[in-house]
């Protein structure tokens, strides 16, 4: 399998070496028949675990009416969608894609297209954030090591420190039209925003006219014991674009946008060819109303108040943990040292985590896992952890 990777396959991801071949629920199985708990859900993907029963259902229904109707139509599918999501965020309008860089680049064009009137274009992000892989997303990801040998890139992007509502007020001028930011950022090493930080800064662009987007779309469905991240702060964002959980899994990506804004886009603006895929509609409905349960949410709060709490007591046992954070069950800890190794060792061990900024962990387990899960989860950390100098 290695090889045969190696030689149809451009070097873009750096693989462990396992290949999976089967999931269900909250295991996935490689091709050897191994079971492994799965504490990252495909990148915060599989939130509702691996083959849901209940998604499966409406997918093989959908699959035996219609694939595909190009959005030069209207489908009923799309409608029930939209009218969920924005049920369930505030009076908006939404546009379908089929990836998290797609939603952003949207969010992107609909804050140029808003300040093209006064020839304002520059869109302030976060250092440590990430965005996406295309140009304008790459641009807006505040992270030179994604930028180095794809310059020159696209202008209008300046960074401010997260967190710190100074830097960004020294940023904005006449030609700021935008803050985009994560209210987690995941790929920055799982680093929640301060409750006082995004409230400062949402009185900030209300007084400047600038639109505020949240990148929801490593947070949202869920993952951090709310439906959306966001209100966990009480503060309410302009733009919001999702992904990743949307449909379980189902290619989809959505920008929410104020109705405030709903005219900026005029037809022909943006578009997408497989953007809203029926197939994914169908899922993303029925997941969101599995998980828009105060139950659901309220027991994803509980197991991962206890997981952080896990985590915490091994941090006061081993000295090289530097710090434990997180919201929900999305769940960082920060090492001393390079973790790679960590990850590889919890493999042979059964568990499926994953690493970023080199040093911290990141746990990313689907919703439905259960507190025995975690004290499984904790004994494999505990076996590779005790193989680690203090």
């Amino acid at each position: 399998m290695v090889s045969k990777f190696e030689q149809y396959f451009l070097k873009t991801y750096k693989k462990y070496n396992i290949t999976f071949v089967s999931g269900k629920g909250k295991y996935l199985y490689d091709v050897n028949g191994k079971k492994y708990l799965d504490f990252f859900s495909g990148l915060s993907v599989t939130n509702l675990g691996h083959c849901d029963k209940n998604l499966i259902k409406v997918l093989k229904k959908q699959i035996d009416t219609l694939w595909h109707c190009s959005n030069l139509y209207y489908s009923q599918p799309q409608v029930v969608l939209a009218k969920e999501i924005i049920k369930r965020t505030f009076p908006s309008k939404v546009f379908f894609s089929n990836s998290g860089a797609e939603a952003n680049e949207c969010a992107i064009k609909l804050a140029r297209k808003y300040g093209s009137k006064t020839g304002r274009y520059e869109i302030i992000t976060f250092e440590n954030s990430f965005h996406g892989r295309t140009l304008a997303t790459l641009t807006a990801t505040a992270q030179d090591k994604f930028h180095k040998g794809f310059g020159p890139l696209p202008k209008g992007f300046k960074y401010a420190k997260f967190n710190n509502i100074s830097s960004v007020k020294r940023l904005i001028n006449k030609n700021t039209v935008a803050v985009m930011l994560e209210p987690i950022q995941g790929e920055g090493g799982v680093i929640p925003a301060d409750k006082n930080f995004l409230c400062e800064l949402h009185k900030l662009c209300d007084k400047h006219d600038i639109l505020l987007i949240f990148d929801e779309i490593q947070t949202g469905f869920g993952r951090t014991g709310k439906l959306f991240a966001f209100q966990h702060y009480d503060v309410k964002p302009d733009v919001i674009t999702l992904a990743k959980s949307v449909a379980n899994g189902i290619p989809l990506g959505v920008t929410v946008v104020d109705k405030k804004y709903e005219d900026v886009f005029n037809y022909g603006d943006h578009g997408s060819t497989f953007g809203g895929n029926l197939l994914a509609c169908v899922v993303a409905a029925e997941v969101i109303k599995m998980i828009d349960n105060k139950t659901f949410l309220e027991k994803v709060q509980d197991v991962g108040q206890y997981f952080y709490q896990c985590l915490c007591k091994l941090k006061d046992e081993y000295d090289f943990i530097k710090d434990v954070r997180g919201i929900g069950l999305m769940l960082g800890v920060e090492l001393t040292f390079p973790a790679r190794n960590i990850v590889e060792e919890c493999l042979k061990h059964g568990l499926v985590i994953n690493v970023t900024q080199e040093k911290v962990l990141r746990f990313l387990p689907p919703l439905i896992i259960t507190k025995n899960d975690v004290d499984t989860a904790i004994k494999i950390l505990v076996k590779v952890f005790s193989k680690c100098k203090k």
